[in-house]
């Protein structure tokens, strides 16, 4: 496999003084296996799947090759330039934790005094955070290029990952890499000197699973769409031998040299191990007991001795097991030595988004004039616009504490639903939006055909539980994997809340209640999607188009001005449908929470499904796997993004009372008890009617 243009200098260099086993960080000695990787997250993440080769550009490249040279004529190994930058990146970490205190410090002192000073400085330090920020997202970005250019093999040595897992290799054939996976020629890279790169187009079972040791499978994304896909032509327990065997037939044979492929190998595989459990346990271990029996038993027998190495597998299970069972933010895969730096960053980003709302605020008003046609004519406009015309947050600055009375938190009724305002209820809507989102995998929306996801319906039905739906039809994934049926909950969560919309209007009494409850809810969602809560905004507009909801007299008196923001959220998700990267589109998604709409997202997903997985030759489309995967990186991307507003929990616990209340009513025989639900006709005029009738009656009988 041809190099994908990173430059030649950082293959001598990994091959270099990888034989020291003593490595100094930070003044500090410490012992480290040459045969085994050092303990630290392995995952890509979802940028290595969503952008792929264009995650790290020439930027990256440069700025690792000048790297712990004092000279331009000095060459470096790897290893200096991997303390120099763990040393920088530590420095910047602390330096910018250090600004983030001072800032927040003499944010408290402008909002006590008011004085002139602070507001002077504000505008200063705010720019330095965000170049600080800068600076320690392109050192991780480096760091993450590092570890990624480890333990790779060229395409010609490829066929030996494959004898290495067997025990017995004498009676097999010579296997060409031709014969296992298929590339294209693409033009000549941006970063690459060569004529042009072979960019993988399709590949058998065995041969995409042994392309995971291809040389630049993590600086192409490979590995990680590989842990998004690869349940569409195997099963976890396949996965799990075909890396199990490779770490069994190499480990003893690795020596210190880590120039060797039987050490190459070896290390690569605890990589791609390591990585499977940070990403994706939720999904493969949590829910099946033997295949997580089968790990704990090799990790205790294999490799339990080896400087600890064992020990801490088993720990990243039990840390990644307690995650789950808390249900903890699952796109979080860092290590614990490096929690107290994640944390300070969470906090600089959570300051940065709130300075970008403060900037975009001013000049977004997402208004449809009255002159505008039908709903087709913006879905035109949008599609050539993509991204540009995503709602921009109205609001920046949130008060402390959201003072509502709730002391009829328990009446049956909307009672409290008027007392807060649109925003209020948004915010805590979202904080509650977020914690079923933050508990779902970009897997939980691959094969949703087989758990009986279908465009415009109800996904389950109420007899049927989720247990029982059939995976016999439609059913994309190999008949032995399992699948986590997640996103059933969190499309049944959703549903609830269309429900609960249309249930609390049509159980008003009074049409004047209708109205100002209508409204309520209209400005709820255009709050919702404004803070690019789709989720949110899209089921609450579901909830308002409920056919008995729509009838209701007292959408004929709703101010015009209201009633126009139902069109606003109708084009809104005519956006969402017209390309299933739109959320994605610019840089808007890195600094703003985003939660989209899981169904659509579902439906999206199901297109990309459509069709053959295999070629003619029985080999599976990559070019079809590696689409798919980029889709579903989004749902990663957007969890690292946290909304920051301050949790109200009496509000909060009523919506989830009343949530839950109405999550299996029956509209139509909740309106029918209410008069307020039907076209009221005068006396007088039903009178008249009923004459008239008499009369035309009468007169047929003459």
């Amino acid at each position: 496999l041809q190099s994908n243009g990173y430059g030649p200098g950082f293959a001598e260099e990994n091959t270099s003084s990888e034989e020291q086993a003593m490595i100094k960080i930070t003044g500090k000695s410490y012992l480290a296996s040459p045969n085994l990787p050092d303990f630290c997250g392995c995952s890509p993440g979802w940028s290595s799947a969503f952008y792929g080769a264009e995650c790290f550009d020439s930027e990256v490249h440069n700025y690792l090759k000048n790297l712990g040279k004092q000279k331009s004529s000095e060459s470096q190994n790897i290893d200096a330039k991997k303390v120099e930058l763990e040393q920088l990146l530590m420095m910047e970490t602390k330096n910018y934790r250090k600004t983030i205190k001072f800032y927040q410090k003499l944010l408290q002192k402008e909002r006590r005094s008011k004085g002139p000073e602070p507001k002077s400085m504000l505008p200063k330090l705010r720019g330095q955070l965000q170049e600080m920020k800068s600076k320690v997202q392109f050192l991780e970005l480096v760091k993450k290029y590092v570890q990624a250019k480890q333990w790779g093999v060229e395409s010609y040595v490829l066929p030996t990952v494959i004898y290495s897992g067997n025990a017995d290799t004498v009676d097999m054939a010579p296997m060409d890499e031709s014969s296992l996976l298929l590339y294209y020629n693409t033009e000549k890279h941006q970063c690459n000197n060569q004529n042009g790169v072979r960019v993988l187009q399709a590949g058998t079972p065995l041969g995409l699973m042994t392309y995971l040791y291809s040389r630049n499978a993590f600086l192409e994304g490979y590995v990680q769409q590989f842990l998004y896909t690869f349940r569409y032509f195997c099963t976890q327990e396949e996965f799990l031998q075909f890396l199990l065997d490779r770490i069994s037939s190499t480990l003893s044979s690795a020596s210190l040299d880590p120039s060797t492929s039987l050490t190459k190998i070896c290390n690569r595989s605890f990589y791609i191990l390591q990585a499977w459990i940070e990403d994706c346990y939720s999904v493969d271990f949590a829910t099946n007991t033997d295949l997580l029996g089968t790990l704990k038993e090799f990790i205790s027998s294999k490799i339990a001795s080896l400087n600890g190495y064992g020990e801490r597998l088993l720990s990243l299970l039990e840390d990644a097991s307690a995650r789950k069972s808390g249900s903890a933010d699952l796109c979080s895969g860092v290590d614990k030595c490096e929690e107290e730096s994640e944390e300070g960053r969470k906090t600089l980003h959570s300051l940065c988004k709130k300075l970008s709302e403060d900037v975009s605020r001013k000049n977004f008003y997402w208004k449809l004039s009255k002159g505008m046609g039908p709903i087709a004519q913006y879905q035109r406009e949008w599609l050539h616009a993509g991204s540009a015309v995503l709602p921009k947050p109205c609001c920046s600055s949130f008060p402390e504490e959201s003072s509502v009375s709730l002391a009829r938190v328990d009446e049956v009724g909307p009672v409290p639903l008027m007392e807060c305002s649109a925003q209020q209820l948004c915010w805590q809507l979202t904080l509650l939006q977020q914690e079923v989102f933050n508990k779902c995998h970009p897997v939980h929306f691959l094969n949703s055909r087989a758990l009986g996801v279908k465009d415009k319906s109800v996904t389950v039905p109420k007899a049927v539980s989720a247990e029982t739906v059939s995976l016999k039809v439609c059913n994309l994934f190999l008949s032995k994997c399992i699948q986590d049926q997640y996103l059933l909950q969190l499309l049944k969560n959703a549903d609830s809340i269309s429900i609960w919309v249309a249930a609390e209007i049509v159980t008003c009494h009074t049409t004047k209640r209708q109205v100002s409850l209508l409204s309520k809810f209209l400005l709820i969602a255009k709050c919702c999607y404004e803070q690019r809560n789709f989720a949110t905004a899209m089921k609450i507009l579901a909830g308002l188009e409920n056919l008995i909801v729509r009838q209701l007299p007292a959408w004929k008196i709703l101010p015009a001005k209201v009633a126009e923001i139902m069109e606003e959220l109708k084009a809104v998700e005519v956006f969402l449908k017209s390309d299933s990267l739109c959320l994605m589109e610019g840089d808007r998604f890195k600094t703003l929470p985003t939660i989209p709409s899981a169904h659509v997202l579902a439906m999206h997903v199901q297109q990309l499904e459509t069709g053959g997985f295999t070629m003619t030759n029985g080999a599976h489309k990559w070019t079809k796997l590696r689409n798919i995967a980029k889709v579903v990186s989004q749902v990663h991307a957007f969890q690292e993004n946290p909304y920051t507003y301050a949790p109200d929990f009496k509000l909060q616990s009523y919506l989830r009372k009343r949530i839950t209340h109405f999550k299996d009513a029956d509209i139509s025989a909740l309106a029918a008890d209410n008069c307020a639900n039907f076209h009221q006709i005068p006396a007088e005029k039903h009178s008249r009617k009923i004459q008239d009738t008499l009369r035309r009656m009468k007169a047929t009988f003459q």
